[in-house]
């Protein structure tokens, strides 16, 4: 899928999960709209590095921008 994301069907039956890790990528959205912070989701998901789950953040604002562009 891309470098910090992945998808099997082996893992989760193919949800998106961070990659080398069983987390769904959901689960940050989750965390973030319910009003928990960064810092919260990391400490619940250690096997989540900050710099992946921002790398993340960035790809869906870049996403989001070119789709309303």
């Amino acid at each position: 899928m891309n470098k910090f994301i992945s998808k099997s069907p082996d893992i989760l039956s193919g949800t998106p999960v961070f990659k080398n890790t069983r987390v769904p990528v959901k689960n940050l959205f989750d965390y973030l709209e319910s009003g928990e912070s960064l810092q919260d989701f990391l400490e619940d998901f250690p096997s989540v590095s900050k710099e992946i789950a921002v790398k993340i953040l960035e790809q869906a604002e870049q996403l989001l921008v070119s789709k309303m562009a």
